[in-house]
């Protein structure tokens, strides 16, 4: 996968995050975002690429301090998009064996990247421990935003328990990859345990012609040649279903 560092900083694919930015800065004129979960229905959907190339783009804002979290404790992902190491991360320092200095992994000047370490056989319950929630509340005093990758919630239950650790969600959904029903039910997962949707991703759409590819919704439009990404904010305490439209 090649993150949007790689790009042109002219790139409609930089400028698409750089709009999902903008967005996610906007909500937090009112509330406090710190902690922002990003999940997905179903498996390669791009919730990691997602993850990342927001991270790095957060990254460029200045005297910004941010983290990158691969939360995936089943099939983590983080360190091949960096192509970095993951024998120690998140779950040495669970364990007591590092600390957090000791197992990051600098990115740039503002970007920090923690991989999962060794995968544990019980991920659902490392995620409730005590041990966890401290580790969040420690690393919240340390950086501006934190991102954290996590299993799709359709599959399994950990991003439910990620996101009561967290400020946000964001929902990725891969255009024409996903059924509407199979991800409604996962964005009702999400409303069910009262997490705090941001908002959902439109990733890999494809225009099917040579002009500019729109992707509205209520609250928010972005538009970019040929492949569209955009944000669309759900309305807050309803339990509005999840729809894309193409252009």
């Amino acid at each position: 996968m090649e993150t949007i560092d790689k790009l042109d900083a002219k790139s409609p694919i930089v400028e698409a995050y750089r709009s999902v930015r903008t967005s996610i800065e906007y909500s937090n004129l009112d509330d406090k975002l710190k902690v922002i979960l990003v999940t997905s229905t179903q498996q390669n959907e791009g919730k990691s690429t997602v993850a990342s190339n927001l991270a790095i783009s957060f990254s460029k804002l200045p005297n910004k301090k941010i983290l990158l979290i691969d939360g995936d404790l089943r099939n983590p992902s983080i360190h091949r998009v960096f192509s970095i190491g993951n024998s120690d991360g998140m779950m040495s320092i669970l364990k007591g064996e590092k600390d957090l200095k000791s197992t990051i992994n600098t990115f740039n000047d503002n970007l920090d990247i923690l991989t999962t370490g060794v995968i544990p056989p019980n991920p659902d319950e490392i995620l409730v421990t005590d041990k966890m929630k401290k580790f969040i509340q420690q690393i919240k005093e340390k950086y501006d935003y934190i991102f954290i990758d996590s299993p799709p919630i359709g599959i399994v239950s950990d991003a439910s328990l990620l996101s009561q650790l967290s400020d946000g969600v964001i929902f990725v959904v891969s255009s024409g990859e996903v059924e509407t029903d199979f991800a409604k039910l996962a964005k009702d997962k999400l409303m069910n345990v009262e997490a705090k949707i941001l908002g959902a991703v439109l990733n890999k759409y494809e225009s099917h012609n040579d002009d500019y590819g729109y992707y509205y919704s209520e609250y928010y439009g972005a538009r970019k040649k040929r492949k569209l990404f955009g944000l669309s904010k759900f309305k807050r305490k309803t339990k509005k279903h999840l729809k894309v439209e193409k252009a």
